[in-house]
């Protein structure tokens, strides 16, 4: 019975090649599409699985709300202090373990000199949280005594070549000697962190380094990520709810009234291990993370791809119906009942599916290297080879094909042997009705897809256009020089002409602004507090003009004012937060931040320090004395006429200044564009699937036209004969198709508002969603429609009605 079925199912393909190419085709570029979205789907929710302890641990993170509870700082790390108490305190909590970052560093073994980026101090207990594969050393141990170092099998090949690391010592910014203790292998892609080298975290009890007591007492440097191990199914609440205690008892400052709550202003959360990567956004991440939105965004695409191809299926075996009903009629006069009839489409269904999925699967193959190089989400093939994957993979024809085949075969098996037999089969007016039902929602899903790109596009465009409040062009950064060697590597630099200008700051644009110490403004002698969170950077007196920063009311610092280094330069936020009523009235005014007082001298204009994702908050800037090393970068203006002479000159004062330190350097721009990365990767993504979702409803629609006006032949050739246009012809064939098309467009459009409208509000400063775009994808939508249909209208117009005609 089922060789008869794929037997029959195969004669059925040959015969009609026109349509059965358009139906493979289609289901094969809408499988492809399924495929290329489930691997990123599966790669994204598989971070941090490889872990068997994962379903077990926790990471603390902390919030900072003002006086009326509005959190206006979330980071994903927490005081030093933290882990050690927590454990203490709770006796639940099985183990803690925290990560360190350790910043840029230069390493040195022998003549080798490189400056690092990925290392961090890790606790000995680390790898009893995370699964990673030890190649040398052991785990329990290399990381117990202060000063020793493990590093990753690419690394220790970087400084070690073929020799034998274990044991060896590099030194760490000339500072100190770090003995290798154990070689790793990398952490896996999937993987939320990449540490490329982990040092002992009982070197930070050096003073030297950190301090035991800076360990124990310091609760302003919120860097340290610090993870809980909990014990199965544990209910977390038990813990979170005591956490506004636990802050109360243990942070206490000196001078801190005995009623005082510091809960009142800071937070403590939990946050799952394995919820961070897509659903964790906070303030400070270990790295980058996804996003679950993403997911569903893609996995909506896949389905709605796929769905536009099964539609393209059923429409066109419905239309085809009359071709098969001599068949139909015999198969039920000899016998053949309704529900082998209904198998024997259902089969032909599947097998096209099946066919279509090994054709996808060399697609997918063939294409993923393309999709990794303009998008670098590192997808893999092989992400699909997992038992439960594979398996769904492979049962998806399956499910395809009876979802796509059940409404074709049903409505054919229901036909009636004897009207089939004397020819008298009218297709149904339900039947046309449903065929119509699929093309609105076909083209519905296309202009939804339409009207998504064009927003990402034009949101990007924006984030790419819009002014910051300062130049970015030409400015290039690098890290910070020692502050008795500053002045003379600036004086050397700005003899080249196409160096133009020289800061220092703590922090650049591109960066977060994490750093609040509070303020206070004087009414007379009085100081009262500031509600708001006003964040800081130290510049010196060339920052504003190397970034181009424009004046509002007051001046820059100055090396020709002594007391600037207790002075304060804010933005217009600022001036509005502290209620002051213009720029002009702020310069002069008294005010306190952090341990320093001293007097506003002059305001910027707002500038965009962090990404548009973001709204422009208060800033102070501060210079500290000149004698401190508290600017970690140096941002330089040069002339856009010949960036690598100007580079040049730069690498070769830094040399005879820093011979110890490689030479880096970065533009700004390029920070900023990173900012974005995400939404380029969506914008490309979007482009490529809207377009193929439209390709393959436009396939349909290609198939469907030509077969609807196959059936019309006779009508076109005595309609030309009393005299019809080939134009009437053409719009009397393709009206009832637009006619959809407009219906589609009704549809979509506020369905597209909406979905963008919540994107949107991603960004603190984004487009506004304007009427011609609802309007063009619309026009688009015809366009594209009325040109798949014209090809078969026209060549139908042009037939010579004679022939048309000649068999009636």
């Amino acid at each position: 019975m089922i060789k008869n079925y794929l037997r029959s199912a195969f004669r059925n393909i040959a015969r009609h090649k026109f349509i059965s190419f358009i139906n493979i085709f289609g289901l094969t570029i809408g499988l492809t599409c399924c495929l290329l979205i489930l691997t990123y789907i599966v790669k994204e929710l598989s971070y941090d699985k490889f872990n068997h302890n994962a379903p077990n641990i926790y990471r603390v993170s902390r919030s900072f709300n003002t006086g009326d509870g509005v959190v206006n700082l979330h980071l994903g790390a927490v005081a030093p202090p933290f882990g050690p108490l927590l454990k203490n305190e709770f006796p639940d909590i099985k183990m803690v373990t925290r990560l360190f970052p350790n910043g840029d560093v230069v390493l040195r073994y022998k003549e080798k000199l490189f400056s690092e980026t990925g290392s961090y101090f890790a606790d000995e207990n680390f790898f009893k949280f995370f699964d990673i594969q030890t190649i040398a050393g052991d785990p329990k141990t290399s990381l117990n005594e202060p000063y020793t170092v493990m590093m990753t099998e690419d690394m220790a090949r970087k400084y070690f070549g073929n020799e034998d690391p274990i044991n060896k010592e590099i030194r760490l910014d000339n500072t100190a000697n770090f003995k290798v203790t154990g070689i790793f292998k990398p952490f896996p892609a999937n993987s939320q962190m990449h540490p490329q080298m982990l040092i002992s975290f009982n070197t930070l009890n050096d003073d030297k380094i950190y301090g035991r007591n800076a360990l124990q007492t310091n609760w302003g440097n919120n860097s340290f990520f610090t993870y809980l191990m909990m014990p199965d199914n544990y209910n977390m609440d038990r813990i979170v709810s005591q956490f506004p205690a636990f802050i109360d008892k243990y942070m206490r400052f000196p001078g801190q009234a005995a009623n005082f709550k510091q809960s009142k202003f800071t937070q403590l959360h939990i946050q799952k291990f394995l919820d961070i990567h897509l659903h964790s956004h906070l303030d400070d991440e270990v790295e980058q993370n996804g996003d679950i939105t993403r997911v569903y965004i893609f996995s909506a695409i896949a389905l709605f791809i796929l769905l536009i191809a099964c539609i393209n299926y059923m429409n066109l075996s419905t239309a085809r119906s009359t071709l098969r009903a001599k068949e139909i009629g015999i198969r039920k006069v000899i016998g053949a009942q309704q529900q082998e009839i209904i198998t024997q489409f259902l089969s032909e269904s599947v097998l096209v599916t099946y066919f279509s999925l090994v054709l996808a699967l060399i697609l997918t193959w063939a294409l993923l290297p393309l999709i990794n190089r303009f998008s670098e989400l590192g997808l893999s093939i092989d992400s699909l080879y997992h038992p439960m994957i594979l398996t769904s993979v492979l049962l998806l024809p399956l499910v395809i094909g009876l979802i796509s085949g059940i409404y074709p075969a049903i409505f054919m098996s229901s036909f009636k042997p004897i009207k089939v037999l004397k020819g008298i089969l009218k297709v149904g007016s339900g039947n046309i009705s449903f065929r119509k039902v699929l093309v609105v929602v076909q083209f519905s899903i296309s202009i939804i897809l339409i009207v998504a790109t064009t927003i990402v596009f034009q949101q990007l465009r924006y984030i790419q256009t819009k002014s910051l409040g300062f130049n970015k062009d030409h400015l290039l950064t690098i890290p910070g020089i020692p502050a008795n060697q500053f002045e003379a590597f600036k004086a050397d630099i700005l003899r080249d002409p196409m160096i133009k200008d020289v800061g220092r700051s703590s922090r650049i644009p591109s960066g977060r602004l994490l750093d609040d110490q509070g303020a206070s403004v004087f009414d007379g002698d009085k100081a009262l507090p500031v509600k708001a969170d006003i964040k800081c950077i130290n510049t010196d007196y060339g920052f504003i003009p190397t970034y181009g920063i424009k004046l509002a009311a007051g001046r820059n610092f100055s090396r020709d004012f002594a007391t600037d280094s207790n002075n304060f330069v804010i933005n217009t936020t600022t001036v509005k937060v502290l209620g002051w009523k213009t720029p002009e009235s702020a310069i002069g005014r008294d005010m306190s931040y952090g341990s320093r007082k001293g007097k506003v001298i002059g305001v910027v204009n707002d500038f965009h320090f962090e990404s548009l994702h973001q709204n422009i908050v208060p800033l102070l800037m501060e210079m500290p004395p000149f004698d401190n090393n508290n600017y970690g970068k140096v941002s330089i203006k040069i002339s856009g006429s010949n960036t690598n002479a100007a580079l040049a000159t730069i690498e070769q004062t830094w040399k005879k200044y820093q011979p110890e330190t490689p030479f880096r350097y970065t533009f700004l721009d390029e920070r900023f564009q990173r900012l974005y990365n995400a939404e380029q990767q969506q914008s490309h993504l979007f482009t490529i699937f809207s377009c193929l979702a439209i390709f393959i409803a436009c396939l349909g629609l290609f198939g469907l036209s030509a077969f609807t006006i196959s059936q019309r032949v006779k009508e076109i050739g005595v309609r030309k004969v009393l005299g019809a246009s080939i134009p009437q012809i053409v719009t009397e064939l393709s009206k009832d198709f637009l006619k959809l098309v407009i219906v589609a467009a009704i549809i979509a459009l506020p369905i597209a508002w909406y979905a963008m409208s919540k994107w949107l509000l991603d960004f603190a400063f984004r487009v506004s969603i304007q009427w011609w775009v609802f309007v063009m994808a619309g026009v688009i939508a015809l366009i594209i429609a009325f040109a798949t249909i014209s090809f078969q209208s026209i060549k139908a117009a042009l037939a010579n009605p004679v022939k048309s005609l000649r068999s009636e």
